[in-house]
């Protein structure tokens, strides 16, 4: 199910989905997503790891607001590699940097070509 945390995001890959200069539609994507996640699609009980579950439910989002806008929706591909994949590397990056500077102190890395 659906479940509002201020807090506990520490682990967690952001994946921006509004251009800048389009932050004013941040509060009517809340009442969207407030009202998306009220539904009963989203019970607990209705959660199945491989078909209904956290990528499902933020997919379907979107294409619901893309569907509003008048946008064509996205497929899983197209979205995992436009916004999931990019994301994800970084977060990769980041993490090796991290640790190498907690097991070592520093990092050395080749200069950018």
């Amino acid at each position: 199910g659906v479940r509002r945390d201020g807090a506990g995001w520490e682990e967690s890959v952001s994946i921006p989905l509004l251009q800048p200069g389009m932050y004013g539609l941040m509060d009517q994507w809340d009442k969207y997503l407030e009202d998306f996640s009220s539904t009963g699609a989203w019970l607990p009980q209705r959660y199945e790891e491989d078909r209904h579950n956290c990528y499902s439910y933020t997919l379907t989002f979107i294409n619901c607001i893309l569907t509003t806008e008048g946008k064509e929706q996205l497929d899983k591909e197209e979205f995992t590699e436009k916004y999931v994949v990019p994301r994800t590397k970084k977060a990769s990056k980041y993490i090796t940097l991290y640790r190498a500077i907690e097991e070592y102190g520093f990092f050395v890395s080749d200069p950018p070509d």
